[in-house]
């Protein structure tokens, strides 16, 4: 299920010498990552290889497979097929320096296993209070039973983090931006003082990807993707990814195996025919959610826009040094008003469906209250809060849309 790079002659297996080339543009690397010929046999997309069993010719070959390297090798279905080798190893391809990527059931699964493979009974864990809630209920509730501790932390410390470093400090979680209220938080501070300490860092990178952010070339050493998301953007899979920086693959990959994770092959061929068109539709719905939040920007309705391409959104001078654009999920802020207001204008909505993930080609409005899962900071809004999920609609038609949902809002 996974795949890692190996280097004979000086190269990655199957990979061409032309995708290996370091300066080939991330459009190119995004259609050609994993398509090795051994794998595709000539067809352009990777085949669905399902398998459970894998039949050998004699006792004496499987016991030789056995002994050999079997993590891209065809040994057992748990283990993988070409299919779900061709996407781990195109996303691997998208970090440069990364070691190797494993893939999972779920985002969920991903962030779980790379804290498991890290943290053991008597640890700490550091956690930003912007994380995204199942992280969250992960540490306060399998984590914590496993006599893991968690602190959550302010996610503008910065290079502070180094005050809340304690003796049993094993790793340092980050998501950049929060998914709710989307503050950018410093990650090539946070990774120099952990990396000072010893400490392991993980990001939470589904917002930006590794086409906007590249995690592991800042020094992170688990690059985390909900590729529910933009990897497969067109939201009809479930689906995450871990990607591992130098020294720190064999522990991922050895802990997934153990806990028995793994992706079906029909899910990783959806997950390779999303990645095909991510550059493609992560820049389009960027440019129009900058459009649109540049526009919600000016309504009398709304009192913030929380996008990090904004001036007033917290984190934005790092964002504007460390990525390389913007993606299409953001938030505002409603002037005053209610939830009742609020209500009315999204249920009144046409073109934005109502519903939890972001990511895919349909546009999405959320109520939001991040207040109720904060712990370590407090936040306070002006009025109740939407997280928007701009899609590949037209902006105007979205513009009119909520042009007409904040008019709903102010008459309620």
């Amino acid at each position: 299920m996974g795949c890692r790079p190996h280097h004979p002659q000086g190269d990655r297996p199957g990979v061409s010498e032309e995708s290996n080339d370091k300066s080939l543009g991330t459009g190119t690397r995004l259609t050609q990552g994993g398509r090795r010929d051994e794998w595709t046999g000539g067809i352009v997309n990777t085949p669905v290889w399902r398998a459970s069993t894998i039949l050998y010719d004699s006792v004496g070959d499987l016991r030789a497979n056995a002994s050999r390297d079997t993590h891209h090798r065809l040994f057992y279905g748990r283990r993988g097929t070409p299919t779900q080798w061709s996407l781990s190893e195109a996303l691997n391809e998208l970090e440069p320096g990364a070691e190797g990527t494993m893939l999972y059931p779920s985002g969920v699964a991903a962030i779980a296993t790379a804290l498991i493979a890290i943290l053991s009974p008597g640890d700490e864990l550091l956690v930003p209070d912007s994380a995204y809630d199942p992280t969250r209920s992960l540490a306060n509730g399998l984590l914590k039973r496993m006599g893991v501790t968690t602190r959550f932390y302010d996610p503008m410390v910065g290079a502070g983090i180094e005050a809340l470093i304690g003796p049993s400090t094993r790793a340092i979680f980050m998501e950049s931006p929060g998914s709710l209220t989307f503050e950018v938080q410093d990650v090539p501070a946070i990774v120099a003082i952990a990396q000072a300490h010893g400490i392991a860092t993980l990001l939470d990178n589904t917002w930006a990807t590794p086409l906007l952010f590249p995690a592991i070339a800042k020094g992170v050493d688990y690059s985390i993707l909900a590729c529910t998301k933009y990897v497969v953007g067109h939201s009809d899979v479930m689906m995450g990814s871990v990607t591992a920086g130098p020294g720190r693959y064999d522990a991922l990959r050895t802990t997934t195996y153990q806990l028995g994770q793994c992706v079906s092959p029909d899910d990783a061929w959806l997950g390779s025919r999303g990645l095909r068109t991510m550059g493609i539709r992560l820049r389009e719905q960027g440019q129009s959610a900058l459009v649109i939040a540049n526009w919600l920007r000016e309504q009398p309705e709304v009192a913030r826009v929380l996008h990090p391409a904004l001036p007033d959104c917290p984190g934005h001078d790092l964002f504007t040094r460390d990525f390389a654009g913007a993606s299409g999920l953001f938030s505002i802020v409603l002037n005053g008003g209610s939830d009742a207001g609020r209500v009315a204008m999204v249920d009144g909505l046409r073109h934005f469906g109502i519903g939890f993930s972001w990511g895919g080609y349909e546009s999405l409005a959320l109520p939001i209250d991040p207040q109720f899962y904060r712990s370590a900071t407090h936040w306070r809004a002006e009025g109740p809060m939407i997280r928007l999920q701009i899609g590949l609609e037209d902006s105007d038609d979205l513009i009119a849309d909520l042009k007409a949902g904040l008019a709903r809002f102010r008459a309620a």
